[in-house]
This record gives C-alpha cells, sequence and structure tokens, in this order.
C-alpha cells in the first residue's frame, strides 16, 4: 500500500527536513497530502478485547469482505505482535461527504450470528486504520471540580456490538445488538503554503484524525432486489444525520437473520496541525503518579546507598587507621585492635571467597545473557527517548528490541568467557555454545508453545511460518556467531585477578541464623527493587491490555535507573551481612536476591490477569497460557537482567574489601 511507506523513506525525510513540523516524530510516517476528491483508503486491521488476551483477525468474524482480501506488509515487530492490517470495502473520498452507504448485506446463520454473540460477549473491538491513524472512538469528559476543562479520552476500535441487559431482551435471551452502522469522522487539515517543510507544488488537505461513532439500526427497504444501489427507507432523504426507525439491529443466536451494513462518511475541517495527529492519543493524564512513585523509590534508594556507603566506609577506615597506627598512643591501639576483631567475620573466609560456586559455568552463562540484555535495555531506552519508536511505526518497539539483543552477542560472549575462565570451566566450546542458547532457548521453547496455542485458537496472535524461519536466522546466523566472537576475545585475555588466593580445604561453615538462610534473604532481596518498579508496571500492563499506546519512556528510563542501583545496593548489603556471619556462598546468592524481583512481577502480573480478564477468560487455560507465557518471557529476562546486576555489583564489592586488607 502507498501509505505505508518504507521505513528509509522516514529516514530521509527526516535527513532532509530538520523543520520543527517534522522534527517532532521521527521515522516511519511521511505526511501525505491527499487532494480533494482523492480516494482515501481504510483498512481493517484485528479485533481486539480488553478482557481477553487473544486477537483475532477482522475477517475472523463474517463481515462484508472485498472479493480478495489483501494482507498488507508488515515488519518483524507487526508480525511478533500480530498486527496485520487488511483491505475492506470502506471507501471514502476527500472532503466527499457521505451518508448511509451501503457496505453489503448479508444474511446470517444461528451458527454465524452465535459466533457474532460470541465476540460481542467479551468486548471485542474492531479495529481500522486511515493514513497510519488508528480509528479511535472519543469520549470527552469534564472534571468534576472545574467543568470548562474537559480531557478527551480515546479507546481504540469501535465495538462490534452490545450485550442486551434482561429487562431491554424482551424477546429472546440470547440476542444482542450489532453496530452495523459506522459514522466515520475524519478531521483534515488544509496544507498551507507557509508549512514550509513539504515541498511547495502541492494542494490538498492532511488527514489529522480519524473518529467513530457506533449506530445500531435495524434497516429496512422497499421491495425488490437488494443492490447496493438499493435506497434504504430507514435513511430519510436528503441525507441528514437523522434515522426514521430508530429500532436497534437485534441479532438473534438462535435464529440468525438479515443483516444490512452501512457507513457515513463526514469530514471536519481542524485545525490539528499534521505533527500533533497523534496527541490525543499520547496524552498524560496521570503524571503526578508516575512522579509520586519515583519519589518513593528514590527514597528507599537513598536509604540503601547510606548503608552501603556506611559499610564501605568502616572497612576503608579500618585501612587507613593501620597505616597510621605509628601515629597512636597505646589506649588507642588497644581500642583499635577491639575494633578490629568485631570486624573479623568476613575477614576469616578471604581463603574461600573466590572458591567457584556449584555450577559456576551456567552462572558464568547467565552473566553473558545479562550483560546482552542491559545493553539491549539501554539501547531501546535511549532509542525511545530520542523518539525513534514512534507509535505510527507500529511494530518498531519490538522489532528493535529483537535487533539490539541479537546485536549484542559480543560483549555477552565476552563476558561469560571472561568469568568462565576465572571458574576454571576447561571446556570454551560448552561455554560459548551455552551463552547462545540457554536464554534464547528458554524464551524461544515458550514462545513456540505459546504460538501453537494461539494458532490451535485461530488466533492472529500467532506469528507465521516465515517470522519463525526469521528469528531463527537472526539467532543462529548473526547472534551465535557474534557471540562466539565475543568469547574468542575474552578467553585470549588474561583471567580476572582477585585479592586473595583461594586455599585448598574449604572452610567450615558455622551454622548460621534462621533469617540469614537462602530462601528467606533472597525473597527479602527481591522486595525492594520491585517497590521501585511498581508503580510503572502497572502501567505498562495497563497498556498492554488495555491497547493503548505507552509513551513515557522518560519515566521508564528513570525507574530503570533506580531499578539497576537498588538491585546492586540490596544485593551489596545482604552479601556482607553474610560474609559477617562467616557464610562465604555469596556467588548464587547474589544472583537470585536481586533476580527475585522477576518472581514478584510475574506474581502482579498473575494478579492483574485475574482482576482484568472477563470472568469466563479464567477458566480458558488456553487464552490464560498465552498471557502467562509472554508474562513468563518478560519476567525471565528481568530475572537474568537483575540476576546479573547483583552478581557483578556483589563482585567487585567483594574484590575491593578484600583487596584492603593485609593479610598476615
Amino acid at each position: 500500500g502507498a501509505s505505508h511507506p518504507m521505513q528509509c523513506r522516514g529516514l530521509l525525510i527526516v535527513l532532509l527536513c530538520a523543520a520543527p513540523a517534522a522534527a517532532f516524530y521521527l521515522p516511519g510516517v511521511a505526511p501525505r497530502i491527499f487532494k480533494d476528491d482523492e480516494a482515501v483508503n481504510m483498512k481493517v486491521q484485528t479485533l481486539i478485547s480488553t478482557e481477553k488476551p487473544l486477537q483475532y483477525d477482522y475477517y475472523q468474524l463474517p463481515f462484508c469482505k472485498p472479493e480478495k482480501i489483501v494482507d498488507l506488509p508488515e515488519n518483524l515487530g507487526e508480525a511478533l505482535a500480530g498486527d496485520k492490517a487488511q483491505t475492506s470495502l470502506y471507501e471514502a473520498k476527500m472532503k466527499v461527504n457521505q451518508y448511509c452507504k451501503v457496505l453489503c448485506r448479508k444474511e446470517y446463520t444461528s451458527k454465524e450470528a452465535k459466533e457474532f454473540q460470541d465476540f460481542v460477549t467479551f468486548g471485542y473491538r474492531g479495529n481500522m486504520i486511515l493514513d497510519s491513524l488508528p480509528l479511535a472512538e472519543i469520549n470527552t469528559f469534564a472534571y468534576q471540580d472545574n467543568l470548562n476543562e474537559t480531557v478527551q479520552v480515546y479507546h481504540l476500535g469501535y465495538p462490534v456490538g452490545l450485550k442486551l441487559d434482561e429487562e431491554d431482551a424482551k424477546t429472546s435471551k440470547d440476542s444482542f445488538v450489532l453496530n452495523n452502522h459506522l459514522r466515520f469522522k475524519i478531521l483534515y487539515n488544509p496544507f498551507q503554503k507557509s508549512d514550509d517543510s513539504f515541498d511547495t507544488q502541492s494542494e490538498g488537505s492532511f488527514i489529522v484524525g480519524y473518529q467513530v461513532i457506533p449506530f445500531s439500526i435495524k434497516h429496512s427497504y422497499d421491495g425488490g432486489d437488494f443492490n447496493k444501489e438499493t435506497a434504504l427507507t430507514s435513511c430519510t432523504n436528503p441525507p441528514s444525520n437523522r434515522f426514521q426507525t430508530d429500532t436497534p439491529m437485534l441479532l438473534d443466536a438462535e435464529k440468525g437473520g438479515e443483516v444490512i451494513w452501512t457507513y457515513d462518511v463526514e469530514w471536519v475541517q481542524s485545525d490539528i496541525k499534521w505533527a500533533s495527529r497523534w496527541d490525543v492519543y499520547l496524552q498524560m493524564t496521570d503524571d503526578n503518579i508516575h512522579w509520586f512513585s519515583i519519589v518513593n523509590s528514590l527514597v528507599i534508594l537513598i536509604f540503601l546507598s547510606g548503608i552501603v556507603g556506611l559499610i564501605m566506609t568502616r572497612i576503608l577506615r579500618k585501612d587507613f587507621a593501620r597505616y597510621n597506627e605509628e601515629d597512636l598512643t597505646d589506649e588507642e591501639r588497644v581500642e583499635a585492635n577491639k575494633e578490629m576483631r568485631e570486624e573479623t567475620g568476613w575477614k576469616l573466609v578471604y581463603g574461600d571467597v573466590f572458591r567457584p560456586p556449584p555450577a559456576a559455568t551456567i552462572l558464568s552463562v547467565y552473566c553473558g545473557s545479562g550483560v546482552q540484555l542491559m545493553i539491549m535495555s539501554v539501547l531501546t531506552l535511549a532509542a525511545a527517548l530520542l523518539g525513534f519508536l514512534s507509535p505510527a511505526n507500529k511494530g518498531a518497539l519490538l522489532s528493535s528490541v529483537l535487533f539490539f539483543f541479537v546485536l549484542m552477542g559480543v560483549p555477552a560472549g565476552y563476558v561469560s568467557a571472561r568469568f568462565c575462565k576465572l571458574v576454571k570451566e576447561p571446556n570454551h566450546f560448552k561455554a560459548t555454545l551455552y551463552t547462545g542458547l540457554l536464554f534464547p532457548g528458554v524464551c524461544f521453547a515458550v514462545f513456540f508453545f505459546v504460538n501453537m496455542v494461539a494458532w490451535a485458537k485461530q488466533s492472529s496472535s500467532a506469528v507465521p511460518f516465515g517470522t519463525l524461519v526469521v528469528l531463527m536466522l537472526l539467532w543462529f546466523g548473526v547472534s551465535l556467531p557474534l557471540i562466539f566472537f565475543g568469547s574468542y576475545l575474552g578467553f585470549k585475555r588474561e583471567v580476572i585477578q582477585v585479592p586473595v588466593a583461594t586455599s585448598p580445604i574449604p572452610r567450615q561453615i558455622p551454622p548460621q541464623m534462621w533469617y540469614m538462610s537462602m530462601p528467606l534473604s533472597v525473597m527479602v532481596g527481591g522486595l525492594l527493587p520491585f517497590g521501585a518498579v511498581f508503580v510503572e508496571m502497572f502501567f505498562i500492563l495497563s497498556s498492554i491490555w488495555q491497547h493503548r499506546f505507552y509513551y513515557m519512556f522518560g519515566f521508564l528510563g528513570l525507574v530503570f535507573l533506580i531499578l539497576v542501583i537498588t538491585c546492586a545496593e540490596i544485593s551489596i548489603v545482604l552479601c556482607y551481612l553474610h560474609l559477617c556471619a562467616e557464610d562465604y556462598r555469596w556467588w548464587w546468592r547474589s544472583f537470585l536476591t536481586s533476580g527475585s524481583t522477576a518472581i514478584y512481577m510475574f506474581l502482579y502480573g498473575a494478579y492483574h490477569y485475574y482482576s482484568r480478564a472477563h470472568p469466563a477468560a479464567h477458566v480458558d487455560v488456553l487464552s490464560a497460557s498465552i498471557y502467562f507465557g509472554y508474562m513468563g518471557i518478560m519476567c525471565y529476562a528481568m530475572f537474568v537482567l537483575t540476576g546479573f546486576v547483583g552478581f557483578i555489583s556483589c563482585f567487585f564489592f567483594i574484590r575491593k574489601i578484600y583487596g584492603s586488607i593485609k593479610i598476615d
């Protein structure tokens, strides 16, 4: 389709016109000028619901179809998200108002009517798109305390129909109303010569809004055979906004029946500029909550930083005291020695603190994947903050996450190789292969399972076979070779220097208090970082569920920074407490302590599902497994990322403190 300009052209436009109008929202979509009377292309997209995680192709329901349905080209991210655009029968011409145009007339069997009823029960909405703008139902609300100040709230798409209340449905318990008449309200902004960022030859207008008001009308017509030109007696002549009979289009699921699908097109001139046509979708109504949550997290952060600072100054102060021993009086010396003895817990285990843990190779491999995820997150956030992932460019976010992940194979291989060498892993090839297969392999397995489920349910979220092949190629053709190259560089380097030698015989660990046990300290460690991201996670989940655009990347970047620092500090504090109790098994513990943040995230995601989803979707194991499958992949990535942060910060902390003591 011509209205899906290639991304390259979008990039060119950005490079060519750094004018403010185009600079606001970077690649993806070039402004398109429509001449008067020019046909504009309304395309249909998916059927989505806020109460069920499955989405379907638009023509899964027996709507009016064109003779040949054309799937429009999509990028990798759209294919993964299942956002497929297809051609439709809706026709409109620039600035030509049309009323009561017949789309088609269909006779529905009881089976088809039942299908409509199922979709209506779950609140499914049909999505459409015009010149890259998504169709939306826009409602205006006034604030209670200030009635003049209004806020516009959008819902993507239009509801397929409405379930009737008991008292309305007199006829049969199975009847429901079908929205068979759509009034499209298209806002346009005439092209002005002053919009100098575009070529000056053009006449015409930009499309700056695409809204819909759905109606349910039982149409009637006079006699004879029905064709597209038949005059409907239910529409007044000449066309106005009125309909003669206002009985809603009831469809009985047991009997089926005839439905005539119609639509209006109204063009409304608007002073919205092309560059700000997305504002209604991206407005922020609740930024106070975000600020509140960030201030809240900062308090936790300052508290933790204080503790870490305290530990570091105590340890390092002792050293300075030792270096300045000559100038001390006898009393001060006794005092200093007494203090030294109190502090000895962690110093006693110096011979064991760098002893490789069980499954050390797997830990090194996770560190490699952690670095990969960390750099990927930072780059994706940076791209989003610079405006490269504009919402009009659907699928850009998912595509960029994938590409950044695949391209960061070199640091992954390098880091995992450095740690494998430290823990004396003899088989370099095995270690590298694990790095390339362990994290992506688990994700791909879950993804494949979710895909089978979606495919069985005929949902459009099922990824086409071609996309799976592309993913495999990215994984084995790009990511793996890069990981091997990084690992080759890593194994060539010297072993990481550690300040103390490991003793040949492991020291016995004294019995620990109950509150120092591994499971407890791991679960406590995840609570604080989860507290920091909890509010932002609520917004991300809500925008996924409600199919809204998530656009608060500034907040997300801040929250991500707070998350990383909190994970590092909580791991260091707990690690120090365990070392003081002469427990030197810090390797896996430090990884799991901050990694357990992901467990809380998953539990919160589950709570979110059961509070949001339609009661019937609770028992639908298959559609729940799609949600929990994707949730699991997200949380698994979070686990590896936060675990790596905890581990690496403990590693440097331990290297620092053991580097500061003199061993006799």
